[in-house]
């Protein structure tokens, strides 16, 4: 690939249109048909060899990762209800964060399929530890996240005897001290989400 940096940019500076032959790199994301930058930094242009066209932004100091669309995160449910949950992000891939991002996950983006039958407190409770993929970024900067898959969903969860449960189903988890059973969204663990289970 071939690079050219360009101008300096700020955030929330629109960039160029968005087509299928450009790309959305670190630093930058679209919008309504835009490419924007989401930091402040230099604006560099890598030109690939089937044409495509990579945008990025970066920056000579250490930057703060951010989820971006599609990215796979780690978040603590902090409040459910029946339409949706609120949820703290901790982590993008493998990098922590420094400060937490607001997220929710609502009711339709919790299951594949059967969403009209999904109820949020079977899905999830307050202090689940959750793997979730970015939809979007929602209103008030709230990210909007997706448990749709297998592999996504609740990874840990503390029963009301205090000890982390083990999941027993797709759809339940159970206390190794007490045995009572509790419902969830399980999610498939993959060897590479191992490494939360200390968090």
């Amino acid at each position: 690939m071939s690079m050219a940096a360009k101008d300096i940019c700020v955030p929330g500076q629109r960039i160029c249109h968005l087509d299928e032959n450009i790309i959305c790199g670190q630093g930058t994301y679209s919008k309504n048909g835009f490419v924007y930058s989401s930091r402040a930094g230099y604006l560099h242009k890598l030109q690939s060899q089937d044409d495509k066209i990579l945008f990025e932004v970066r920056s000579n100091v250490a930057t703060t990762t951010v989820p971006s669309i599609d990215a796979l995160v780690t978040a603590r449910i902090t409040n459910v209800t029946p339409r949706f949950c609120k949820c703290a992000i901790m982590s993008v891939g493998r990098t922590l964060l420094r400060e937490t991002f607001r997220g929710q996950i609502r009711k339709e983006d919790v299951r594949a399929t059967e969403k009209d039958k999904v109820e949020m407190y079977k899905c999830f409770r307050p202090g689940d530890i959750v793997v979730a993929r970015v939809v979007s970024l929602g209103d008030a900067q709230s990210y909007v996240l997706s448990t749709a898959e297998n592999e996504l969903g609740v990874v840990i969860a503390t029963s009301e005897a205090g000890s982390t449960m083990v999941p027993i189903s797709w759809c339940k988890m159970q206390c190794p001290k007490s045995l009572s059973e509790e419902f969830r969204k399980v999610a498939k663990v993959q060897p590479l989400f191992i490494q939360y289970s200390g968090t």
